[in-house]
């Protein structure tokens, strides 16, 4: 047992990295806009850019990692999340940085897709929740990280102490930071042994017991062995698998809960509360230092929660988890809409030291003025100090203007994480990691992770759209309701896998 935890802890320092970079780029944003001029669609590029490379490399991943092995898709893996980081840091354009991003994203799709699975394999029924969701636990304790790095560096610079960090630069160290995590995991996955199941899938049975004997002992290494063997004799993996396969009516059941939790788990809005976190907290007018602050309090949550969902998982099953956890992600976004349906904003011209005797001047018409929606709001400012002054002054603009219920809209988004951290986050990948038969797990995980890769870039891209076109407060709107919709499917839908060997599972769930 403590073999596998230590390995689960390894081979799930990719979500580590994955977090990492979500975590870091709601801070560097901060920077990156007005430094760069980033137009709509850059702003939302650049967050989105290694989402939209993930979804790709999680349609290939599980395949490849059924061809090459799931080991060795993962040291790829390590390489690429250090590559990416270097280039991030030294990017010289909008262009080359999002480059750089996209391939840390083809590094984290895979490893979303191959360390469930493969944590999966190397688990007994009795601890593979608790095992598999060492990849959350990893994943927002990457955020955490990032979000305590995110607070240091703009805190210093904050303070004008350093000598080293400056407006060009920030932005810079907070990505290649992520280097260090990244040369550890490579490092790391030289010491963690092949998956025993893909070694028996292809045929090297007796390395494969030799991994089964050193995870569970002589005695329940072979119960093991006997079991995959027989599902694998049962599933002819000796044929050629074609895509198309995941579709036939015996998968239907499976890969229809595989696509509905691969879809909600994003589409309810995670990720544009993760990769824009310190913007969602400035638009509530609490201003720069304490949005970056309440990101601390963010990723904070998420540990707390995953932890506890790490201990409940294969006590209370995977199914009572997600109801109760989507149930309270509506109520939260609902609650976020509500508060920010009810703010309103004045701007005092004389408050806004930072900004220039032109700049102030030319604000100044507007001081008489209530808006009472946050869209018109910005849009005048913008229009009377231009895009860019705009952007590098939001925190302070808005933190002078708005009134509303701060509170409120804090509660709520922390609910949100909370809720998503002991549920969707952790328990959608037990999940994918036990429903498909191992003879097309690769395959189906990696469909579903293509959807749920293909959900996350388009929310995460048109959420800066959203909130400049249609508001705060209609964007949060949108979310409680897919969340409730997501509710009622689940409620019809959802098995429940608590306590089952891979090959019961398969067994209760494939049609025969």
């Amino acid at each position: 047992m403590k073999k596998s935890i230590l390995i689960a802890i390894v081979v799930s320092l990719g979500g580590f990295l994955y977090g990492f970079d979500a975590g870091i780029i709601s801070g560097v944003m901060n920077y990156v806009t007005p430094e760069f001029n980033l137009t709509k669609f850059q702003e939302g590029w650049i967050p989105s850019s290694p989402l939209f490379s993930a979804m790709f490399a999680m349609l290939i991943a599980g395949k490849l990692s059924d061809v090459v092995g799931r080991k060795s898709v993962l040291l790829a893996v390590a390489f690429l999340y250090a590559l990416s980081a270097v280039l991030s840091a030294f990017s010289i354009s909008y262009e080359m940085l999002y480059i750089a991003r996209m391939i840390g994203g083809v590094a984290f799709g895979a490893a979303l897709v191959i360390a469930p699975v493969y944590i999966a394999e190397i688990s007994s029924a009795a601890n593979r929740g608790k095992l598999v969701s060492v990849q959350q636990l990893n994943i927002v304790l990457g955020f955490f990280a990032a979000f305590l790095s995110n607070y240091y560096f703009n805190d210093t610079f904050s303070s004008g102490t350093s000598t080293f960090l400056t407006e060009d630069t920030i932005w810079r160290w907070m990505l290649g930071v992520e280097l260090l995590p990244a040369l550890l995991y490579f490092i790391g996955m030289f010491f963690v042994p092949k998956s025993p199941r893909w070694l028996f899938a292809n045929d090297q049975k007796e390395q494969g017991l030799k991994a089964l004997v050193s995870l569970y002992g002589e005695e329940k290494a072979a119960l093991e062995a006997e079991a995959i063997t027989k599902s694998l004799a049962n599933s002819n993996s000796d044929e050629k698998i074609k895509f198309k396969e995941i579709f036939k009516p015996s998968l239907k059941i499976v890969l229809t809960i595989g696509v509905i939790l691969g879809i909600l788990q994003q589409i309810t809005g995670i990720n544009a509360i993760y990769y824009y976190a310190t913007a969602i907290f400035k638009q509530t007018g609490i201003g720069t230092d304490a949005s970056f602050a309440s990101g601390i309090l963010l990723s904070f949550t998420t540990v707390v929660f995953t932890v506890i969902a790490m201990f409940l998982i294969d006590k209370m099953g995977r199914r009572p988890l997600l109801l109760i956890g989507v149930g309270g992600i509506a109520l939260s976004m609902l609650l976020c809409a509500y508060g920010f349906k009810n703010a309103t904003y004045k701007i005092t011209a004389a408050t806004l030291t930072t900004l220039s005797p032109m700049d102030i001047s030319n604000i100044e018409p507007l001081e008489d003025t209530v808006f009472t929606s946050d869209v018109a709001f910005k849009n005048a400012m913008k229009a009377a100090l231009g895009d860019q002054v705009y952007a590098k002054h939001e925190g302070d603009i808005l933190e002078a203007a708005t009134r509303m219920n701060a509170t409120l809209v804090l509660i709520g988004v922390l609910g949100f994480i909370a809720c998503f951290a002991f549920s969707l986050g952790p328990v959608m990948w037990v999940m994918l990691s036990e429903l498909f038969p191992t003879k097309y797990r690769g395959l189906m995980i990696g469909f579903v992770g293509f959807l749920n890769g293909l959900i996350s870039w388009l929310v995460t891209q048109i959420f800066p759209w959203e909130l400049a076109t249609i508001g705060n407060a209609f964007t949060f709107l949108i979310y409680g309701v897919i969340a409730i919709v997501g509710f009622l499917i689940l409620l019809k839908k959802l098995p429940e896998t608590k306590g089952k060997t891979l090959e019961q599972i398969e067994l209760d769930l494939v049609s025969k």
